[in-house]
């Protein structure tokens, strides 16, 4: 781990002419290099240094260590960029992040760094401005959109435009074609675009949401502190963190808003316009790259005062960070299972504590360690317990699947068929919730058994019709449906077997072959653009039935959507994970808020054959105080977190026999107290992903253990071969 880096006010370059650089490689140290004669650095500063024989760009972490290499053998500091320094809050989450997780401080760096070109000067950039007399052209719903977008803000870039109004980069250069746009130039930073105005009126508030909303703004300027905005879906829990976003502005801080899926930002980019004014600077991986190093900078040089971005954005160089907002704070989507692993919603509170700021978790469904930590006085709980308006919850029915099963091939029961038939009746709309992708999850000889497996992973190919292909939704491999059985030769025997979104759509076509249906999953949907056009279609009644995944459960808002069915709602109960149930019940939750949510009672019918489950009873009952505190104490009993701690090691090679080896020989060094257990190895659930045999060891600690100091002492006892990883994976939330 790199020594704690210097503030700009312990660091004087004058008295110490080496300063310690720390590199975006997976490096647990920073190197020491000797500055020139005519240069100063302070901390922060992003510099050029010569590593073996290529330049690597890095950042000032402090001063260099006198009793290390001799000065004769530093090289000297290339050159320093012209970019704002990184800030002290950041890098020292960068050190907390890498000591937490164990991870080298380089590769936690390298999240902070995501964007090199960042670091130079802006290249010219030119932008589309409406032709002064628009000529004779084609005139399309998609050129439409972007005239009426064009028409009502300056010049733009063309992939900015293309996003604002929902259409592809082909429709701009096609209308700049035609004559109807003119290439202009563009300030080379994005210019100085209006701010967002923390002062224009926002919608009017219930009593209890500006109750709320004066608690935030309260303390938006009074240092750190967590509050959770525990809201019911519908309850106008933006309009109120808004609030508290507006006081931040007004103290002329930046802000910053994390969402867990890309997919949403389309409506909360929308919503915040309506708020403020313009939209706020966006980060995800979804946009393009130079729109990217645009905001980075942006937040570099403190113009970008409001962010809203995925988890990623928690890395940007805030210099003046006034606020954190975490909406929807439950979802796993923060968690990051690749490369440095790391929980975003958790290392947000980290960020706020090390800047005295507050943040505010929002969400329908806290997470169990949320509740926890609000139950113990560490956090602020506010709570908004109606929907907003004359809206109100939908009820919430169970269909017990092993009274009315469907028809054999069918999916749908006799009751949800009827409550289908009878809501597009009533000219409502209606939502099929089924959490698979693809046609089928399971593709299996009729003759004899054999199921088609990724070769890479251990998991069953899934069969997407639509495409044509068999697919692995862990590494990404594709093949054609094959004709013959791979294993015994039988031709044309391959069975579909299970049902997923696909095959969902074919019956409901079938059911009712003159209603407008649309399917939203990963696959159709694929980015915010598309998720706002679909939203939008749905909107404007252009859809009467919709087929979705987990991407249409999060905080979309459909008015005249009346009517949910959950398809098979028993599906995230199975497996062996800790937190099974918990999610099940947050999933489903979610995906019930959306009916309902106008002026017309909404109504939700969820398939089971468990109606007799814990997590079925709460739904129905309305009951969601009642599971957490029953999920809560089974938690306590168990030592399970939030109560204890767990932290694993997943082994990981290309040779399984290594593998092996490696994990018997950390099983044999593990550590075993009175307050530690350690489990296993044993092979993961994905014994095989993306080619590499896996294994999983899993310590189990009471409280108050330092986790990281058990982990670091059992890692330095063994030494494991060239190929073999060790992946560390502290408070895992995938057990896979």
């Amino acid at each position: 781990m790199p020594m704690r880096h210097a503030s700009k006010t312990e660091f004087e370059p004058a008295a110490a002419r080496r300063v310690s650089v720390l590199l975006p490689l997976p490096l647990g140290t920073a190197y020491d290099y000797r500055l020139p004669p005519d240069m100063t650095l302070t901390p922060g500063d992003f510099v050029s240094v010569p590593l073996g024989r290529r330049a690597v760009t890095g950042v000032v972490w402090g001063d260099g260590d006198p009793a290390g290499i001799a000065d004769g053998r530093l090289k000297d500091v290339a050159a320093r960029l012209d970019c704002p320094p990184m800030p002290d809050a950041l890098r020292d989450l960068v050190d907390w992040i890498a000591r937490y997780t164990l991870s080298p401080a380089g590769a936690v760096l390298r999240m902070a760094m995501s964007i090199p070109e960042a670091l130079e000067p802006a290249p010219p950039r030119v932008g589309y401005a409406i032709a002064g007399k628009l000529p004779e052209i084609r005139m399309t719903a998609a050129r439409g959109r972007v005239l009426e977008t064009i028409a009502r803000g300056p010049a733009r870039g063309a992939t900015d435009l293309a996003r604002e109004a929902g259409v592809s980069v082909g429709v701009i250069t096609g209308l700049a074609a035609a004559g109807a746009l003119v290439r202009v130039a563009l300030p080379a930073d994005g210019g100085a675009a209006a701010g967002p105005d923390p002062g224009r009126p926002g919608p009017a508030l219930s009593p209890e949401q500006q109750d709320a909303a004066t608690a935030l703004r309260d303390a938006a300027t009074a240092g750190f502190s967590v509050t959770l905005l525990d809201g019911v879906t519908g309850s106008g829990k933006t309009e109120v963190y808004f609030e508290a976003v507006a006081a931040a502005l007004e103290s002329g801080r930046q802000v910053l808003v994390l969402l867990p899926e890309i997919a949403l930002t389309g409506q909360c980019l929308a919503r915040f316009a309506d708020r403020f004014g313009v939209e706020p600077d966006v980060w995800h991986s979804d946009i393009a790259r130079g729109v990217r190093r645009r905001c980075w900078r942006r937040v570099a040089e403190g113009k970008a005062r409001v962010v809203v971005g995925a988890r990623s954005a928690l890395f940007l160089p805030f210099p003046d960070l006034g606020l954190i907002v975490v909406d929807e704070e439950h979802d796993a989507s923060y968690k990051q299972e690749d490369g440095v692993i790391y929980h975003a919603r958790d290392m947000a509170v980290v960020r706020a504590r090390i800047g005295a700021i507050p943040i505010v978790l929002a969400s329908a469904t806290p997470a169990l360690e949320t509740v926890s930590n609000c139950e113990s006085g560490r956090y602020r709980r506010l709570h908004l317990p109606v929907r907003h308006g004359v809206a109100e919850l939908p009820d919430v029915e169970l269909l017990d699947m092993r009274r009315d099963p469907p028809a054999r091939g069918r999916w749908l029961s006799g009751p949800l068929v009827q409550a289908l038939g009878e809501t597009l009746e009533a000219g409502e709309q209606a939502l099929l919730f089924l959490n698979r992708r693809g046609y089928a999850p399971l593709t299996l000889c009729r003759v004899c058994g054999h199921r088609l497996q990724c070769p890479n992973c251990t998991s069953w190919l899934v069969e997407h019709r639509l495409t044509g292909q068999m697919q692995c939704h862990h590494c990404g491999y594709a093949a054609a449906l094959p004709s013959l059985c791979p294993e015994c030769g039988a031709e044309d025997r391959m069975a579909a077997c299970g049902p997923g979104v696909e095959r969902l759509a074919e019956e409901v076509v079938t059911l009712f072959p003159d209603r407008r249906l649309a399917v939203m999953t990963s696959d159709t949907v694929r980015g915010p653009a598309a998720a706002a056009a679909f939203v939008e279609a749905v909107a404007n009644r252009d859809v009467d039935i919709i087929i979705g995944t987990q991407i249409v459960a999060k905080g979309h808002h459909f008015p005249m959507l009346t009517l949910v069915g959950v398809v098979d709602a028993d599906l995230g109960l199975v497996g062996g994970d800790l937190r099974a149930a918990e999610r099940t019940f947050q999933l489903l939750h979610q995906v019930a808020g959306r009916a309902g949510r106008e002026d017309r009672p909404g109504r939700v019918l969820l398939q089971t054959y468990h109606p007799d489950h814990a997590v079925m009873q709460a739904l129905a009952d309305g009951a969601r105080d009642r599971f957490l505190a029953a999920e809560s104490e089974m938690r306590r009993q168990g030592g399970w977190p939030p109560f204890g701690r767990l932290a694993a090691l997943i082994v990981s090679g290309p040779e399984e026999a290594q593998v092996d080896r490696a994990a018997a020989a950390l099983g044999r060094a593990a550590p075993h107290t009175g307050d530690i257990r350690v489990l296993g190895p044993a092979p993961a659930p994905l014994a095989m992903l993306r080619g590499r045999h896996r294994r999983r060891l899993l310590l189990k600690a009471s409280r108050g253990v330092d986790v990281q100091r058990a982990l670091k002492g059992w890692l330095s006892q063994v030494r494991w071969p060239n190929g073999v990883r060790v992946q560390v994976d502290v408070d895992p939330y995938s057990f896979l």
